[in-house]
């Protein structure tokens, strides 16, 4: 596990914000807003709670427990997120948190222990965690997606019907070393 770890997980990362961001596009502002029942959260409401938390585990990575004494985590579930703007804003203030330490680990940070609420964890099994987790929301914010757009929905992966074409497609190409997200995030030097 050295750099191409680091790599693989920025680029996980990278995709699971990207399928938030696809998402946000195709609902309307309401819809932002929009819960199933009193016991569900709106995807403004998901959102604020992964920048919280990213804010919490990300800052001061190395020197600080991740479960920081300043994070008020149940308020993360109260919303008070009034316009798309904001919401971005939060969006992106959690995920330039996070990108910040990704950009600048090394393969000698890999095994340094940190800790989350006291709990030591290497910086790997740090970085796995949330990559459980934010993935774990951001299919939230998708599936709400889906159901305030019903079958005005247009798929972010391979759309219902179309797997046998999609297949087709692949393997019609030589096989190649190429990370999964590479099509996805635009990046086709297959590096």
């Amino acid at each position: 596990m050295t750099n191409d770890y680091i790599s693989s997980v920025k680029n996980q990362f990278e995709y699971y914000k990207m399928l938030g961001e696809k998402t946000f596009t195709q609902v309307s502002d309401e819809q932002l807003f929009w819960k199933f029942n009193e016991e569900s959260n709106s995807i403004a409401t998901i959102v604020k709670h992964l920048s919280g938390n990213m804010l919490s585990r990300w800052t001061d990575f190395f020197t600080s427990d991740g479960e920081k004494e300043w994070r008020k985590r149940d308020e993360e579930f109260e919303n008070d997120i009034q316009s798309r703007e904001d919401m971005l804003k939060v969006w992106n203030e959690g995920w330039n948190c996070l990108y910040h330490v990704i950009d600048h680990l090394t393969a000698d940070d890999l095994e340094k222990i940190i800790y989350i609420r006291n709990q030591g964890h290497s910086v790997v099994e740090a970085i796995n965690r949330q990559l459980a987790h934010y993935p774990y929301h951001v299919g939230q914010i998708v599936f709400i997606g889906k159901m305030v757009m019903d079958e005005k929905w247009k798929s972010l992966s391979i759309p219902k019907g179309n797997s046998k074409a999609f297949n087709k497609e692949k393997f019609d190409k030589p096989k190649e070393r190429r990370h999964f997200t590479d099509e996805y995030l635009g990046k086709n030097d297959g590096k």
